[in-house]
């Protein structure tokens, strides 16, 4: 393991744990990272010692979950989480435990835990990889297996079976078969786990490195219809196979998952799952058979409202998301919207996100990017000042002109800054004698 200082800390923190005479170790997705060759983003440490032991122990520390064995440990301003040894007692909301017994057994800590890559330990006196549960042969093979019983682990904590997903695409492994038989098994029992718990899984795979994979493996198993049955509404839903040779609704959305770029913003990923999920409400035929999907994304962009509120979305990030599902179509107008409704459009509030999403949904269609390059060359000929100009005149100017305060004031400056867009007035002398016209009509 490297020696960078977030490790020094937390060796440190081991050895100051055994010297007072209890065993410690590293433990959990810090281990497996360092085995994969990744940097942990976090190191915890696992301990018989009690709660009470370890903050006796170190001058700063805080309780973040004393009854369920842990305590945060501050060194040189960094927190690193201290667990006592456990065994959980029964889970009975199918989230976490009702009790805990803290135990001296770092073998029965470890065969609680989910899955057999985050239950490995490394003793950094030793250098070596403490192993009670064959986490490091998975590791090795590229599985996902669930420790023991997977059936059981998934009963104790229903959300496992999303990380089962998020963990095999993150990492490019398979699902053990057993483990994904227990996942096929209970996932229509996956609405027990909070709406948030289940909104945060998704937004991991859906920013992750394959968020196409995953959107495979969600309905492979089951989970894609248990959390977002709209979104699995888009298999077997038929598209015009001139504009989408790639396939059916749900074939492209996946194929637009896979474009994404590395990292994406939240809003941007979220628009590109449910950019088209007002489809199957729209569907026609004419008479000839083809096909139409005439006004999918106003029916999608209220759809992607109520899954965002029952996702618990924020109000802004929303707002952002229903933007994206809304707007998306605009673009194939914009070659020949008039000079003001051009600049809107390209003035928009979001409209870098959702014109990235227009390019990955061509992309992942006919591949036509030519009003997309439209925009961006109309983006990078107006400037920010074409697009955005300062105003000719503001409502005192208007008033001064002798109109009254009301409506008219409002009226009069949207027919100005009309024409400014338009490009038919640019000064303010043009402007004021617009305005006097108008005044006078």
């Amino acid at each position: 393991m490297a020696e960078d200082p977030k490790y020094l800390d937390a060796v440190e923190i081991v050895r100051a744990l055994r010297r007072a005479g209890h065993e410690a170790y590293l433990a959990g997705g810090c281990v497996r990272d360092r085995l994969l060759g990744r940097e942990p983003s976090d190191y915890d440490v696992a301990t018989s010692a009690p709660p009470d032991a370890v903050r006796r122990l170190f001058p700063r520390t805080a309780a973040v979950g004393e009854a369920f064995g842990v305590v945060l440990v501050i060194v040189r301003s960094a927190p690193f989480e201290v667990a006592t040894f456990r065994v959980d007692g029964p889970y009975k909301d199918g989230r976490r435990p009702e009790s805990v017994t803290f135990t001296p057994s770092a073998r029965g800590d470890v065969e609680r835990r989910d899955f057999t890559l985050n239950a490995l330990l490394w003793d950094p006196e030793r250098s070596e990889v403490v192993d009670h549960v064959g986490g490091r042969a998975d590791i090795e093979r590229k599985v996902v297996r669930a420790v023991g019983d997977p059936r059981a682990r998934f009963a104790e904590d229903r959300l496992r079976m999303l990380r089962a997903v998020r963990f095999a695409c993150r990492f490019g492994f398979t699902i053990e078969p057993a483990t994904l038989a227990a996942v096929r098994e209970r996932a229509p029992e996956i609405g027990m786990v909070s709406a948030e718990r289940i909104r945060d899984e998704w937004e991991a795979m859906l920013t992750g490195p394959d968020a196409g994979r995953a959107l495979d493996l969600l309905e492979e198993t089951g989970l894609l219809r248990a959390t977002l049955p709209e979104v699995a509404a888009l298999r077997g839903v038929a598209q015009p196979p001139d504009v989408h040779p790639e396939g059916d609704v749900l074939a492209h959305t996946r194929l637009l998952l896979s474009k994404l770029p590395p990292d994406p913003a939240p809003a941007l990923a979220w628009g590109a799952l449910l950019h088209d999920i007002g489809k199957p409400a729209t569907l026609a035929r004419s008479g000839e058979g083809r096909i139409s999907f005439h006004g999918h994304e106003e029916v999608g962009a209220r759809m992607a409202d109520a899954i965002a509120e029952r996702l618990r979305f924020s109000r802004a990030d929303r707002e952002r998301v229903v933007g994206l599902v809304e707007g998306h179509m605009k673009f194939f107008a914009a070659p020949a919207m008039r000079a003001a409704t051009l600049k809107r459009f390209l003035a928009g509030s979001g409209f870098a996100e959702l014109l990235e999403l227009h390019r990955l949904d061509v992309l992942a269609s006919n591949g036509d990017l030519r009003t997309w390059e439209f925009c961006r060359e109309a983006l990078a000929r107006l400037g920010e000042a074409g697009i955005r100009p300062a105003p000719l005149l503001r409502g005192e100017d208007v008033l001064q002109l002798g109109v009254p305060r009301g409506p008219r004031v409002g009226e009069i400056l949207r027919a100005v800054e009309e024409a400014q867009l338009e490009g038919t007035v640019t000064t303010r002398e043009e402007a004021e004698a617009l305005a006097r016209r108008l005044a006078a009509g």
